[in-house]
């Protein structure tokens, strides 16, 4: 009876569900604050390169995200596969992080250095042309369009804003020398936001065109970081087999 009266009430039903959510999420928050650390000091990761930064845009924009997740798990099958599991240190500068939902394509949470900036290039430009059973569709636009980069200082001051050390006084730049060293603290200065990214793709040539800066440049700098900030040399199968 008293269960039909619920159901038959719309305006009561619905404080006794918002009631349960908020139990629930109290239950799942709560405790948080009574954990001094709930992100492990990994040594090692840092914010991303402005350059990274727009090529991690382009990647949401994209969709990636769908079909490719950045998390491993820590299960053998999957350290075999793809390497060590997925840190929680490894995407606090992530907003939002791109663990995925699920994989149409493999985790990429390893895939920097793996592959050479040209495969990177062709397999956006022609997935099927390195891996002929690829589904991925063609991103051809990406190497034929130029990186628009006018407002990444913007975007980086909003990050700062959730808390990445992007620097824009002298005493966040000390910090950061301190924390990273002076050549990722350069990086993460926000006054030189355009240097630095034209500098990198510069150097670096992502994309095999040095005379522009494009979409693909950006992209294949930011695949080419993931996983490459922490040495995982130090970890062995024994550390691994704990969490199993």
């Amino acid at each position: 009876m008293k269960h039909e009266q619920i159901e038959t009430n719309s305006a009561l039903m619905l404080v006794l569900i918002l009631a349960v959510i908020s139990i629930g999420g109290l239950v799942e928050v709560v405790p948080l604050f009574y954990i001094n650390e709930t992100v492990e000091k990994v040594d090692g990761v840092r914010p991303y390169t402005p350059l990274e930064l727009r090529g991690r845009d382009v990647y949401i924009r994209e969709g990636c995200y769908l079909c490719h997740s950045q998390m491993i798990r820590p299960f053998r099958d999957e350290w075999l596969r793809y390497g060590h599991y997925s840190l929680a240190a490894e995407s606090q500068y992530d907003h939002p992080f791109q663990w995925g939902s699920k994989r149409t394509g493999p985790d990429l949470a390893r895939v920097g250095g793996k592959y050479s900036n040209q495969w990177h290039v062709q397999h956006l430009t022609a997935p099927r042309s390195v891996v002929p059973q690829s589904i991925m569709p063609n991103y051809p636009w990406l190497i034929q369009t130029d990186l628009d980069y006018s407002d990444v200082a913007d975007r980086m001051r909003a990050l700062r804003m959730t808390g990445v050390p992007y620097s824009l006084t002298q005493a966040e730049y000390d910090a950061n020398v301190k924390k990273f060293g002076q050549t990722v603290a350069d990086q993460l200065d926000i006054s030189q936001a355009q240097d630095n990214l034209l500098k990198q793709a510069r150097d670096k040539d992502f994309d095999g065109i040095s005379s522009r800066v494009t979409e693909m440049d950006a992209l294949v700098a930011y695949l080419q970081v993931l996983g490459t900030m922490v040495d995982f040399s130090k970890y062995n199968e024994d550390e691994f087999v704990k969490f199993r």
